[in-house]
């Protein structure tokens, strides 16, 4: 089975636990802190069963990191929606790497994985990479909306910028173990 037939949307609810356990583990230890058997301990079910739905740790890698991709934009929306303001979508854009912090205590799991980039399986880092650039190209939509003369560089540049602080802020807020530095640097992202 090639990544491609893994369609995440079609994924028996099984297959969806195990993404969500994988995810918590990925977040909490990276890519090379988690096995099969720890996967299948925290759902409940053997080893095989974790490898009939993902048949290889690249497979549940590559899906899980499209899948965090996916609902992240899903949840952020349209960025050229004209019904909604500029500078909301970049708050709430702000707001999902807040959230992560904030209610799991835990890292954006493909700023995790791009920590490991040079480590990775070829998908999953190709998948991590899909985030950033999907991410960024939703955020430099949403910043040429906002400030109309700026070009199309300027705004991916700026885009990249607000990522790299929102991630390092992320790392430097857990490290102190104190959310409010998270919020004093991105209260000074001035997009």
């Amino acid at each position: 089975m090639t990544f491609e037939q893994t369609n995440t949307q079609d994924l028996a609810p099984k297959a969806d636990e195990i993404l969500d356990v994988t995810q918590t583990l990925v977040q909490q230890h990276g890519y090379h802190g988690f096995s099969f058997r720890d996967v299948a301990k925290s759902v409940g079910i053997k080893s095989a069963s974790v490898h009939y739905h993902f048949p290889t740790k690249e497979l549940l890698g590559a899906a899980l990191a499209r899948r965090y991709t996916d609902a992240t934009l899903a949840h952020l929306g349209d960025p050229s929606d004209l019904n909604k303001d500029p500078d909301v979508l970049i708050g709430s854009f702000v707001a999902v790497f807040r959230g992560v912090l904030e209610n799991d205590g835990l890292m954006c799991l493909c700023g995790m994985l791009g920590a490991e980039t040079r480590t990775l399986p070829e998908q999953v880092a190709v998948e991590s990479r899909r985030f950033f650039e999907r991410t960024s190209a939703w955020l430099a939509t949403v910043l040429k909306r906002r400030d109309v003369g700026i070009s199309a560089q300027q705004a991916e540049a700026q885009a990249l910028r607000i990522i790299a602080t929102l991630e390092g802020s992320m790392i430097v807020s857990r490290a102190m173990n104190d959310l409010k530095v998270f919020d004093r640097i991105a209260a000074n992202l001035d997009p």
